[in-house]
């Protein structure tokens, strides 16, 4: 049976968007993805993730590939609709999409929510077609499955690419786009106010907020 993997990169950053991808793959490819050193995309360096990124795009039954920039985000919230939802609405188009033309199909998702059961119905609802989908909503898919090792891989490649851009655009300084990362958060804290309305940054996230509160702060200090 076929076997469709689906996986995020950048859920958490306050900078840049965030990437769901799936993977479709038969047996035979799950057995040489194996073979290949497919893990999880955390435990690789960024020179293999590519070089698997390259491969898994060649082997694949087929994979699709989307990505949720800030704004979006950002729109979903202040209508009440929580990140959680966000991921699943985008792993529902990816099955929709990839849906078409298989008689059945296992589906593993990597689950973000502590609650499997009501994450899996919230995605279930919004899937157009159920016949022949066989669905399974795991914490920690991407290290033991396969399939969902090569969407995590495939996520977080596009994901890198994405911050590459905004690098190049704003300069390295913006670092991972993580709030861990100091550079990150120096960089939000110069930035907050004249990036403002470009479409880079999470504004629910406390990081963004925080950030903004102290210019606020300073501008109130300087009448």
């Amino acid at each position: 049976m076929l076997k469709l993997g689906i996986d995020d990169a950048g859920r958490g950053p306050v900078i840049g968007p965030m990437v769901l991808a799936g993977c479709l793959i038969d047996e035979e490819t799950q057995k040489e993805f194996k073979r290949l050193g497919v893990k999880d995309s955390k435990q690789l360096t960024p020179k293999r993730r590519e070089f698997l990124a390259d491969v898994i795009r060649e082997k694949a039954e087929t994979f699709e590939v989307i990505v949720v920039y800030p704004d979006e985000i950002e729109n979903h919230n202040k209508n009440g609709v929580k990140l959680n939802e966000v991921e699943a609405f985008a792993c529902a188009r990816i099955i929709n999409k990839i849906n078409k033309g298989y008689k059945e199909m296992s589906i593993v998702l990597d689950c973000p929510s502590t609650s499997l059961v009501k994450w899996k119905e919230f995605l279930v609802s919004n899937i157009t077609n159920l016949k022949g989908l066989e669905i399974s909503c795991e914490h920690k898919a991407d290290r033991n499955h396969i399939c969902v090792s090569a969407a995590s891989i495939l996520a977080k490649s596009v994901r890198e690419k994405e911050m590459l851009k905004l690098k190049e655009k704003y300069g390295s300084e913006i670092g991972s786009g993580y709030s861990s990362d100091p550079v990150t958060s120096r960089f939000v804290a110069k930035n907050v106010r004249k990036l403002n309305n470009h479409g880079i940054f999470r504004k629910t996230w406390s990081t963004w907020k925080n950030a903004m509160a102290v210019q606020e702060q300073k501008k109130i200090g300087d009448f």
